[in-house]
């Protein structure tokens, strides 16, 4: 058995219809219809270009919820990490992100160029740009041993906005 890849994620949130609006709205997720009849308080939706049946399934629990203790007081999922296929498109993410209060910082891992936000429940995720396997040079690989100050302008200017990312290692070549 070889597994390929991740295929969908399900969190527990609080406001069913919050959650979806946030993902809709903010990371252009559309909802699918899947949900099985007569079981209320659940989405299914699917990421922008996916070939998924769903990407994230999202499960009402209600607002007397408590906040997720995970990495804090429980041990727990830290977070989900979603690609986009440029430069440009992770800089549309970030000024997305950021206007809604969600971006919660952004690193540079070297081969790996990411955002961290928190959707309305505060469940932490990532998104990520990977530099394509024909671009990693020995700067890029050497500095995935650090976590630095993403400097995004800089990234574009280097890589260029529309250059596709993770082809080679996440999408063929």
């Amino acid at each position: 058995m070889a597994i390929h890849r991740l295929n969908h994620a399900v969190l527990f949130v609080r406001d069913l219809a919050r959650s979806v609006a946030f993902y809709r709205d903010v990371l252009g997720f559309r909802q699918v219809a899947m949900t099985p009849d007569g079981f209320d308080g659940a989405a299914f939706l699917q990421a922008p270009g996916s070939t998924n049946d769903h990407d994230l399934g999202l499960f009402e629990v209600g607002a007397a919820a408590g906040p997720s203790g995970a990495g804090r007081t429980t041990v727990g999922l830290y977070h989900l990490a979603w690609e986009v296929d440029t430069l440009d498109e992770l800089a549309a993410t970030a000024a997305r992100l950021d206007e809604v209060g969600a971006l919660a910082g952004t690193s540079d891992h070297g081969s790996t160029k990411s955002l961290y936000a928190k959707d309305p429940d505060g469940l932490e995720f990532e998104v990520v740009w990977l530099v394509p396997a024909d671009r990693l040079d020995e700067a890029a690989l050497t500095a995935r041993k650090r976590i630095s100050r993403l400097d995004l302008a800089g990234e574009k200017q280097r890589y260029g906005g529309q250059t596709r990312g993770g082809v080679g290692i996440s999408v063929p070549a």
